[in-house]
């Protein structure tokens, strides 16, 4: 998107994130219904907190909006793109 390329499955330490961007260090997170079971908010920010400390953003989904607005995912991504560009000043 916009020139940047985006991995799967990319691992930091003992975690994977669903999609990242080196080259901005923004993780994108698509979250399951696993997401929602007893437990799992807290072990969310607990992992979210720990890949943040290597500088990495974090945009997050939940699948429903995947799947049923993806114009807007990829616009909110497209928004947090142009954002970190900005802030950064980075070129395509």
């Amino acid at each position: 998107m916009l020139g940047y390329k985006f991995r799967r499955q990319y691992g930091v330490d003992q975690y994977v994130l669903d999609f990242y961007c080196p080259r901005l260090k923004l993780a994108i997170e698509v979250d399951g219904e696993s997401h929602f079971m007893p437990g799992a908010e807290e072990q969310d920010k607990a992992r979210q907190e720990y890949i943040e400390a290597y500088g990495i953003r974090f945009l997050r989904f939940m699948n429903p909006d995947v799947c049923e607005n993806i114009d807007g995912v990829c616009q909110d991504i497209y928004d947090k793109i142009e954002e970190i560009k900005i802030v950064e000043g980075k070129s395509s």
